[in-house]
């Protein structure tokens, strides 16, 4: 049967029903003012950084030490471009808000220039960068018996990409920049169902197992050689609020996790007060919510498992009807 374009005709009335939910509403669209940061050039901002990061892994074959500095070169020339206006815009945007200012696009101060000096600071720490990645790489493969290479952990594991993307967006957020370090880790976290806030701060050698559902909480600190598993929640106890109800939101609310800590799977571990010291263990499962002590392991008494073998209990069933 053929669609009705009769029908069509109501399409007017719906759309101008939905273009006055805009005014409405209001809280929920941009429009008529400064162009917010371009999600898709800061995708591609992280893909050119992966691949200088990991040359020869990503897009680019071939690669060699006579022609790698010209394909990294260029990369570094396109992440100067597009992350000079890309900061600028978040800057102007974070300046509005914080201004509560709703008029239109006026260049009350140079933000592209800002927004230059920042990426070129940002773009002179990747040699560090690449250093502490490649202790990350290295805690991959030492802490898991099934990667045969490291080759392995930077193809394949979620963890690595991540922590990767973390650490990226954390030296943004140390810079100062406003809202692309928590987009770059909200596109990691859809791409690995691993949640890190840009603001957390974390040690060399870190290495995340298998690593779907793991939290990691803005003020969370994480320190040198830990290993954690998949569904470990990094968080807070609770949100203390001033006289008005508002969240108080400079505060830390995260632990702190100290050297060579293993968590196991599903463990949750909450509050700013709560220091796990270093040298223990969270055994999987557990829920801690208060300090303890370095060399210390923690787990929860083993519950009683009930086993009902419903096929014996048939057979044996059948076998007392034929006696």
């Amino acid at each position: 049967m053929a669609s009705d374009v009769r029908l069509k005709e109501q399409l007017p009335s719906l759309t101008n029903r939905i273009v006055r939910t805009y005014t409405d509403v209001g809280k929920i669209n941009h429009l008529g003012h400064c162009p917010l940061p371009r999600y898709e050039d800061v995708i591609g901002a992280i893909e050119d950084l992966t691949d200088i990061i990991y040359p020869g892994y990503r897009r680019r074959e071939g690669l060699h030490i006579g022609n790698v500095t010209y394909h990294v070169g260029d990369l570094i020339d396109r992440l100067h471009d597009t992350l000079t206006v890309q900061i600028a815009r978040a800057l102007r945007h974070d300046d509005r808000v914080s201004s509560n200012s709703r008029r239109e696009c006026e260049d009350d101060m140079d933000y592209e220039a800002k927004g230059q000096a920042m990426a070129i600071s940002f773009l002179e720490k990747i040699p560090e960068l690449r250093e502490i990645l490649a202790t990350d790489v290295q805690a991959a493969y030492d802490g898991d018996p099934a990667c045969r290479n490291q080759d392995e952990v930077i193809f394949c594991y979620p963890g690595l990409e991540a922590i990767t993307v973390f650490r990226l967006a954390h030296e943004l957020h140390e810079f100062g920049v406003p809202f692309i370090p928590r987009m770059m880790t909200e596109w990691a976290h859809k791409q690995t169902g691993i949640d890190i806030h840009p603001g957390a701060t974390i040690g060399h050698h870190f290495f995340i197992d298998h690593g779907t559902g793991v939290v990691v909480g803005e003020t969370t600190h994480i320190g040198n050689h830990v290993k954690i598993y998949q569904g470990v929640t990094l968080g807070a106890l609770s949100f203390p609020t001033d006289t008005n109800g508002n969240l108080l939101r400079n505060m830390k609310r995260h632990p702190t996790i100290e050297d060579r800590v293993v968590i196991y799977a599903n463990a949750t571990i909450l509050g700013g007060k709560t220091v796990v010291g270093h040298d223990s263990v969270i055994g999987s499962s557990v829920w801690l919510t208060r300090s303890v002590a370095p060399h210390t392991t923690v787990t929860i008494e083993a519950p009683r498992l009930r086993i009902r073998e419903e096929l014996s209990e048939e057979l044996d069933a059948q076998a007392s009807c034929q006696l």
